[in-house]
C-alpha cells in the first residue's frame, strides 16, 4: 500500500471549490494559517467567493467538533485523510534571501516548505491555482501542483472544437433529407453507432462535384437525423453554417440549455438576443446578464455614480448587440418600437449577474454572456434556478478569460459542455468564423 501524501492548499483552491478538502482521497491536507486569514476576508457578500469561504470555514469548524487539531490533525471522514491548520513558521535564511517581501503568498510557501522539511520521506506538494505562486515555488525547489479535480480534459476541449461530423452521402439520402416531407433520414444509413443527442452533421453530395453543404442534427426523440433549416430571427440571418446550427438550437424550445462558444465577433450574443426577441410571445421575460469582472480585483465601489452608473460599463456590450438588431429596422417600425416597449416594461432586462442570484426563473429566456468567467459552481447555481418553460443560453470564449484563477480547462463554460454532452435538453455549438467585419476577422486570424 502506498504511503499517504501531504498536500498544502492555497487560498484560491478553497475559494474555487469549498469541497476541495474532500477530493484528495486518503492523503493528508495542511491549511496554513495565512490561508485561513485570507479566506476570512472573503466571507462577507453574496458572490461565489463569499459562498465558498463561508462553507469552508463551517466545514473546518464541524470537523474539529470543538477540539484542537493536535499534531496529526483531524479525520476528514471514512477512507479519507486528515486535515490540519498549520501556524505560520519563520522564514529560513535561504528563503528570506530568495523572497524579500513578507507577503501572504510567501508565508504560505514558507509553511509548505516547512511541512516538507519536517516530513522526510513523504511526498509533499503545494496545491495552488495561482500561476505566479507556482513559478515561485518551483524556483525555491518546492513541489507544486494545480488543482485538477474539476479540470476538463484536453480530449473534451478538442471534441468541443471539432464536434460537427462530416460525411459525403449518396444523392438519394440527401434528397430524402432535404426534400422529403419529414426532412429526416435514419441514422443507421449514415453511421454504425447511434449518435448522441443533438449531434451535429455536415453532409456533401457524392459524385457530382457540388460543394454545397447540408447541415443536420440528430433528434434523439425521433431517432432520426433531421435537416437544420435556415431561420431568420428578428431581422438577423445566419452568415455561415455554424451560425445556422446555432440559431436552430436557439429557436428550438425542446432544447432548454444552449452553449455557444467561439472567438470575438462570431455572433454568439447577437444570435442569442435575436432568437430571444423572435420568441417574445412565448417567453414572459427576456433576461440578459453577464458576470462583472473588475480588473485588479477592485471593488465596484471604486467606480463613481449610483448602482446603475456603476454597472453600465459592464452592460454596455449587451446594449451594443441590441442596437445592432434595432438598426435592422426603421426607428418607427413595429420591431423597433417593440424593443423599446419591452425595455420600458422590463420584459427585456439587461442586468448584472449578481442581481439574478436567488431569483426563480420561470417562463424566461435567460442569456448569460461571457460565461467563461464563471466557476463550475456558479454555472450550476444559476442553471438550477431555471423554472418550468425557461431556456438558458450561455455564451463565451474559453480562451479569453478575465478571472485570475480560471483557465480554459477549469471555467464553468467548459465544465458545462463536458458534463452535459449528449443530453437531450442540451446543445453546444462552436462558432468558428468571425462575422463582425472583414477587419475584425483579419485581426482575429492574423494578430
Amino acid at each position: 500500500m502506498s504511503k499517504a501524501k501531504i498536500f498544502v492548499l492555497d487560498t484560491n483552491v478553497l475559494l474555487h471549490d469549498h469541497k476541495a478538502i474532500h477530493n484528495f482521497q486518503d492523503n493528508d491536507l495542511v491549511i496554513p494559517v495565512a490561508v485561513v486569514e485570507e479566506v476570512d476576508k472573503f466571507k462577507k457578500g453574496n458572490d461565489a467567493l463569499a459562498y465558498n469561504a463561508r462553507h469552508f470555514m463551517r466545514d473546518i469548524d464541524k470537523l474539529t467538533g470543538g477540539k484542537s487539531f493536535g499534531e496529526k490533525g483531524v479525520s476528514l471522514g471514512k477512507n479519507l485523510g486528515r486535515i490540519k491548520v498549520e501556524p505560520n513558521h519563520p522564514f529560513t535564511p535561504e528563503f528570506a534571501e530568495l523572497f524579500k517581501d513578507d507577503t501572504q503568498d510567501h508565508r504560505i510557501l514558507a509553511t509548505a516548505m516547512w511541512v516538507r522539511d519536517t516530513n522526510p520521506g513523504t511526498f509533499v506538494a503545494l496545491v495552488t491555482k495561482d500561476v505566479n505562486l507556482r513559478i515561485k515555488a518551483k524556483s525555491a525547489g518546492m513541489e507544486v501542483q494545480d488543482y485538477l479535480t474539476d479540470r476538463v480534459g484536453e480530449e473534451r476541449l478538442e471534441k468541443a472544437n471539432m464536434e460537427v461530423q462530416f460525411y459525403t452521402l449518396e444523392p438519394g439520402l440527401l434528397q430524402a433529407l432535404c426534400y422529403s416531407h419529414e426532412n429526416a433520414i435514419e441514422w443507421s444509413a449514415v453511421v454504425q453507432k447511434e449518435p448522441e443527442a443533438n449531434q451535429l452533421f455536415k453532409f456533401r453530395w457524392k459524385g457530382d462535384g457540388n460543394k454545397d453543404v447540408v447541415c443536420a442534427r440528430y433528434d434523439a426523440d425521433r431517432k432520426k437525423i433531421v435537416l437544420v433549416k435556415e431561420h431568420r430571427a428578428f431581422g438577423i440571418r445566419p452568415r455561415n453554417d455554424e451560425q445556422k446550427m446555432a440559431l436552430d438550437a436557439l429557436l428550438n424550445r425542446k432544447i432548454e440549455l444552449v452553449s455557444l462558444t467561439g472567438g470575438s465577433g462570431t455572433g454568439k450574443t447577437l444570435l442569442a438576443l435575436a432568437a430571444a426577441l423572435e420568441q417574445v410571445g412565448y417567453y414572459e421575460q427576456i433576461v440578459v446578464s453577464r458576470p462583472t469582472v473588475i480588473l485588479g480585483n477592485q471593488d465596484i465601489g471604486f467606480l463613481p455614480g449610483d448602482t446603475k452608473a456603476k454597472m453600465w460599463p459592464f452592460l454596455q456590450p449587451l446594449m451594443d448587440n441590441l442596437n445592432v438588431i434595432k438598426a435592422q429596422f426603421k426607428p418607427t417600425s413595429r420591431e423597433a418600437l417593440k424593443i423599446d416597449s419591452l425595455l420600458k416594461e422590463e420584459k427585456l432586462l439587461i442586468e448584472p449577474l449578481a442581481y439574478i442570484r436567488g431569483r426563480s426563473l420561470g417562463k424566461c429566456y435567460f442569456i448569460i454572456d461571457e460565461a467563461q468567467n464563471l466557476t463550475p459552481l456558479e454555472i450550476k447555481t444559476i442553471i438550477t434556478r431555471a423554472g418550468e418553460g425557461t431556456k438558458i443560453v450561455c455564451t463565451g470564449d474559453i480562451f479569453q478569460i478575465d478571472q485570475p484563477y480560471l483557465d480554459q480547462w477549469s471555467n464553468g463554460l467548459s465544465h458545462l459542455g463536458e458534463k452535459l454532452d449528449g443530453q437531450k435538453l442540451f446543445q453546444h455549438v462552436f462558432l468558428r468564423k468571425g462575422e463582425r467585419s472583414p477587419l475584425s476577422e483579419m485581426a482575429a486570424r492574423l494578430l
